[in-house]
C-alpha cells in the first residue's frame, strides 16, 4: 500500500507518526515537505483527499500566519502563504490509497491504512 508521511523531524508528532506507521508494518515514503516545498497543485490534491477545509491544515500558531494577516486571508491567499511558507502546513499529513488524514491524534489516521 502506498503510504507518505508529510514530515517534520523537528515535530514530536511528526516523529511519532513516522514510529507509529513503522510500527504497523509500513515502509512510508517520508516527504520533508519544509525542505521540498509542494506545489499548489500538490497542496490543493492533498487538501481535496483529506476531505477537510484548508483552514484545518494551517498552523494558526506560527508567528508568520500572524505577520502576513492570514487570520482574513481567501483560500487563495491561504494556497499561496502555505506554497511560500510551507512551516503553515499543519503536520503530520498521512496520505494513502484511502484519502488524507492530519495525524492528530494519532488515532485520527486508522481509517485510511
Amino acid at each position: 500500500m502506498m503510504t507518505k508521511i508529510y514530515h517534520n523531524p523537528r515535530c514530536s508528532k511528526s516523529r511519532a507518526a513516522l514510529e507509529h506507521l513503522i510500527e504497523r508494518g509500513l515502509d512510508p515514503e517520508v516527504v520533508l515537505y519544509l525542505e521540498n516545498p509542494l506545489t499548489l497543485s500538490q497542496l490543493q490534491a492533498l487538501v481535496a483527499k483529506s476531505n477537510l477545509p484548508l483552514l484545518d491544515l494551517v498552523r494558526r500558531n506560527e508567528s508568520c500566519y500572524v505577520e502576513l494577516g492570514l487570520a482574513e486571508a481567501s483560500e487563495t491567499e491561504l494556497y499561496a502563504a502555505i506554497v511560500a511558507n510551507p512551516i503553515l502546513l499543519n503536520r503530520p499529513l498521512i496520505e494513502t490509497e484511502k484519502g488524507v488524514r492530519l495525524g492528530r491524534p494519532l488515532e485520527a489516521i486508522a481509517d485510511i491504512l
